[in-house]
């Protein structure tokens, strides 16, 4: 029996805003979500709101957050997790309204030939001009700008880091597909596309790349990081799709087809990286176990901000800030700066003490950069059956997985060449071993 398309876009929608709104309602702030109806060059037609927290830098970084089709701008900000986020990390969020459509409701435009090339009209253009509102409207920091968003929004964050390599450094995609797998409108509806019907959409990851290279010819700068997420039961946007964006990225990257790791920061969610002779992960891919249509929920917003750094200190440029005291006969003036650590800027030594199922790790930070950080971030991945069970000098989150480690008041700043010393308490279930890599501000750490 063929399903009308008007049914399958009525299951999608009730499907994702159950879960949307399970798990995020309207942040509690002064701050409110805001129209912008004049925002540049708009040729998608597209509606405009933005979240600006109350709270945030100089130049705050920038997250576009796109709904699924059927939805809204404002329908995603009430009913996902990123505002609240944005008020905890002092990050402006842009919400998108999708107003065209091709057979399946109001949706981004991933299917024409406009918005499959860069500078070519429809939505992609429309986005870009919403970022430089904000960049210029509110100073957001150029080289902190994300995308992210929910099936048809996923689907539009691929094609925003093919199109514009040079505007996003980052990207979560939510149940989308490859860049370039609709043919034309003709082919978005899921009852008659050959993009998300079965096996239409298989093809290497050569061609699967050329399409991202031949979206901006001649782009020989840094490529934005991806992120992938896709549900195991997802019949609306088949799961093979998730496979398909990966063997698309990995390509883009020059990467290995296997995963560098694999692991399972939480219950049914099992993540592959693929990570560059750096070290660094350019690619990472969740399947959640048992999920239909139904992402982001609950947390997956938050491993999207980390993805992208914005739960941590941002650049110089955009974390300084100067309180000015006066009193009747002298005026000073302090400014802070927040900065990451830098290429080659630190080096991590830890020490593994266990007993049967418990153990202690001393973990040593060495800033070997010649700038102060101040204020840091401690990434890090517990090996497999490892739980934090107590720390010092440093909070920890999560406890088990893929850990951060932040720090407290007064071990904020580490001048050049100086060190601080960290640690935590564990359970463990055989598995004694220290943790592989560490990464202080986004910058991966030599170890010792």
């Amino acid at each position: 029996m063929k399903v009308k398309p008007s049914l399958l876009l009525a299951a999608a929608t009730s499907l994702v805003v159950a879960s949307l709104v399970s798990i995020a309602s309207s942040p509690a702030s002064a701050a409110s979500l805001t129209e912008v109806t004049n925002f540049g060059n708009n040729p998608g037609g597209m509606r405009m709101h933005v979240y600006v927290p109350d709270s945030r830098p100089a130049n705050p970084g920038i997250v576009v957050a796109m709904h699924g089709c059927g939805g809204s701008g404002p329908g995603f900000y009430s009913g996902s997790e990123f505002a609240s986020l944005a008020d905890r990390h002092g990050f402006v969020v842009i919400y998108p309204s999708a107003q065209q459509e091709a057979g399946f409701g109001k949706c981004f435009d991933t299917w024409s030939d406009a918005a499959k090339r860069r500078g070519g009209g429809s939505d992609p253009v429309s986005i870009v001009s919403m970022v430089s509102y904000v960049q210029q409207r509110y100073g957001g920091d150029a080289n902190r700008v994300y995308a992210t968003g929910s099936s048809s929004g996923g689907m539009m964050t691929n094609q925003m880091l093919a199109l514009y390599p040079d505007v996003f450094k980052a990207g979560a995609a939510f149940m989308g597909v490859p860049f370039n797998c609709f043919a034309n409108a003709a082919d978005f509806p899921p009852g008659s596309s050959r993009c998300t019907g079965s096996g239409g959409a298989n093809r290497t990851p050569q061609q699967w790349g050329d399409a991202v290279r031949q979206a901006y010819p001649g782009f020989t700068g840094v490529r934005p990081r991806v992120q992938l997420w896709h549900g195991t039961n997802d019949t609306l946007v088949p799961y093979s799709l998730l496979q398909e964006s990966i063997e698309q990225w990995t390509n883009v990257f020059g990467l290995s087809q296997t995963p560098t790791s694999s692991d399972t920061p939480q219950t049914n969610w099992n993540r592959r990286r693929y990570n560059d002779s750096a070290g660094t992960t350019q690619v990472e891919a969740y399947s959640i176990q048992g999920a239909g249509h139904s992402l982001p929920s609950g947390g997956m917003a938050a491993q999207a901000i980390a993805f992208f750094g914005l739960d941590r200190p941002g650049d110089p440029t955009s974390t300084t800030s100067t309180t000015t005291t006066t009193s009747t006969t002298t005026t000073s003036t302090t400014t802070t700066t927040t900065t990451p650590g830098g290429s080659d800027s630190c080096r991590v030594t830890s020490t593994v003490n266990a007993w049967n199922t418990g153990l202690t790790e001393t973990i040593t930070i060495t800033n070997t950069s010649g700038t102060a950080i101040n204020g840091w971030s401690l990434v890090f991945t517990l090996p497999s059956g490892q739980t934090i069970t107590s720390g010092w000098s440093a909070s920890y989150a999560p406890t088990s997985g893929q850990v951060t480690a932040r720090n407290v008041a007064y071990n904020a700043s580490i001048p050049p060449n100086g060190s601080i010393g960290i640690g935590f308490q564990a359970t463990h279930n055989g598995n004694t071993a220290k943790p592989a890599s560490f990464t202080l501000n986004g910058s991966p750490c030599t170890t010792a």
